[in-house]
């Protein structure tokens, strides 16, 4: 087997499971992009067995410490395993992410189900091969009619990858319905985004609503009402969602029509929208910031940070003595890193704020402790005094 020899001090020696480029001592064999490599210390030592791309920054991912080829039997276990996981920690096995990539030690794959249609994500170029492998096994394990593929994200251009979209198994099942903890959503598998609704967010998507009752609540970057539907449900006084996107804001007044919800939905930029709420003297008793990632590389943290520090700023001046939700979904900006921001927008408001709990993504997104990367989703819910 071809493989690579890694310098020292490299990550995956520390116990992570990638290998950068500038990690690499040598290369021996002759290794094509998409095989699957083995992975020696300078000593020689197997650390494992890896999928391979010289295109990609990360020129290995490893999926095992032994040797081990991409077979039937091995995604076989891995998948049950992964399965076995979502119903070992709570999860509705028919509404969450079945597989997590790296979290389940299948680097480059994410397959989400809802209900009778699995979502599939192939993101590196070993895994996108075994595609039709992969298609078999999840409809025999899981029993769904659909299989459809979203392989239209950016990241896949890094590994040399074409963007397509469509069925794989079964139909298009066009768009369904789904309820979350009681609320119904109309879900666009093909063209919604991610994989058509945040999985990762339905556990917060409760404990904030918890707090709802008798509250003015805003909820920013609204996308399909997720957390404005749940408000709306637990008995807020009013809500307001901000979506700036037409499609998105349209399918937000559906989902709130489809469960006889009252919520009033601005479509405008979050930014401008906060800044003309504090002209106009609006306040609010809880309010929710879920924004997209604002930075899908390391080079672009400080601009980031600087865009929570501006975002809390304004959250924290509309606020009365309430509460905040409030979110990063990039795994480039550290928890801390993110904490900092928000303590920084709140001083500059002049407001203090005290943790009610830290927020984190579902167990059906699982963490690697050596892989800091499958934690990407980070949140803060706070209490904000009016300090009188």
């Amino acid at each position: 087997m071809s493989g690579l020899v890694v310098r020292p001090r490299s990550r995956i020696l520390h116990g992570h499971d990638w290998v950068y480029a500038s990690e690499v001592l040598k290369v021996f064999g002759n290794p094509a992009d998409g095989d699957v490599i083995s992975l020696k210390d300078g000593r020689d030592r197997l650390l494992g067995c890896a999928i391979f791309n010289s295109k990609s920054q990360i020129v290995a991912r490893r999926f095992s410490k032994r040797r081990q080829e991409l077979d039937s039997d091995f995604f076989s276990r891995r998948i049950e395993r992964a399965i076995a996981w979502r119903v070992r920690t709570g999860c509705e096995p028919e509404l969450c992410r079945l597989i997590w990539s790296e979290g389940d030690r299948l680097p480059g794959i994410v397959a989400d189900r809802y209900r009778d249609v699995i979502v599939l994500q192939t993101l590196t170029l070993g895994m996108d091969r075994h595609k039709p492998l992969l298609v078999e096994i999840l409809s025999k394990l899981s029993g769904v009619r659909h299989v459809i593929e979203r392989n239209d994200v950016p990241v896949r251009a890094s590994e040399g990858l074409p963007l397509v979209a469509g069925p794989l198994y079964g139909d298009d099942p066009g768009e369904r319905e789904i309820e979350v903890q009681g609320v119904r959503f109309l879900v666009d598998f093909l063209h919604g985004q991610k994989t058509g609704f945040y999985l990762d967010q339905m556990e917060n998507y409760s404990i904030v609503a918890n707090h709802a009752a008798g509250r003015r609540v805003l909820d920013c970057f609204s996308n399909q009402g997720g957390f404005a539907l749940a408000c709306a449900t637990r008995g807020a006084l009013e809500v307001t969602a901000l979506e700036s996107t037409g499609e998105n804001a349209r399918k937000l007044r559906e989902n709130s029509r489809r469960n006889g919800l009252r919520v009033s939905v601005a479509e405008e930029d979050v930014f401008s929208f906060l800044k003309a709420a504090e002209r106009r003297g609006d306040r609010y008793d809880l309010i929710i910031l879920d924004p997209p990632s604002f930075t899908r590389t390391r080079d672009k943290i400080n601009d980031a940070l600087r865009g929570y520090r501006e975002l809390h700023l304004r959250s924290a001046r509309l606020l009365t003595d309430g509460l905040l939700a409030t979110f990063s979904c990039s795994h480039h900006v550290s928890a801390k890193e993110f904490e900092s921001s928000v303590a920084a927008g709140f001083f500059d408001a002049k407001r203090s704020a005290r943790i009610v709990r830290r927020l984190v993504q579902g167990p059906d997104h699982p963490v690697l402790l050596h892989v800091p990367e499958t934690f990407y989703l980070k949140g803060l819910f706070l209490d904000v005094p009016t300090g009188r």
